[in-house]
């Protein structure tokens, strides 16, 4: 009967022993802005840690946009199809590029640019072209990173200068 009971306690410690040992190696919910924040916080291997770091990815998307374009400390072993990569940072920064859009220009915007292969001597025929189609956004109602990133290509399928940068 004592054999039995300690077999049995020995099964129900087992798992805690084995926690610390995870515990030691795992460091949080993988990358992005939240892990980068609190790194080295003595609080970054308890739960609480572990929360915060995940809602920081979350609320700010900066896993997807990490893992996707390989910074904020993710790795980026595989490629990325361009209109994926357009549609993850309109995703991750879609606020900013609104107003960017709105004002005609902006950093945001300029990222954007890049992204969709817009070459630096056509950028300003963009940027009023992206501003023109802000209104035509708005008004839609689809006020979604997709919605932009498929206004903005439609757009740009019938422009003559962009036409040939739209990626299917």
């Amino acid at each position: 009967m004592k054999k039995r009971q300690w077999l049995l306690l020995g099964a129900v410690l087992l798992p805690l022993c084995a926690t610390q040992v995870w515990a030691q190696q795992d460091t949080g919910p993988g990358c992005g802005l939240g892990k980068m924040l609190w790194e080295g916080s003595k609080q970054q291997k308890s739960i609480g840690g572990q929360v915060l770091q995940s809602t920081t990815n979350g609320t700010f998307a900066s896993q997807t946009f990490g893992i996707s374009s390989g910074t904020s400390g993710c790795t980026n072993d595989g490629t990325i199809m361009a209109q994926y990569k357009v549609k993850v940072f309109a995703a991750a920064n879609y606020e900013n590029l609104s107003q960017d859009m709105a004002q005609g220009g902006g950093e945001h915007l300029a990222s954007l640019a890049e992204l969709m292969g817009v070459p630096e001597n056509s950028r300003p025929e963009f940027y009023n072209l992206a501003q023109v189609q802000y209104a035509t956004l708005v008004q839609s109602g689809d006020q979604t990173p997709d919605g932009m990133v498929q206004t903005l290509e439609s757009a740009m399928a019938t422009h003559p200068t962009f036409a040939n940068l739209i990626v299917h």
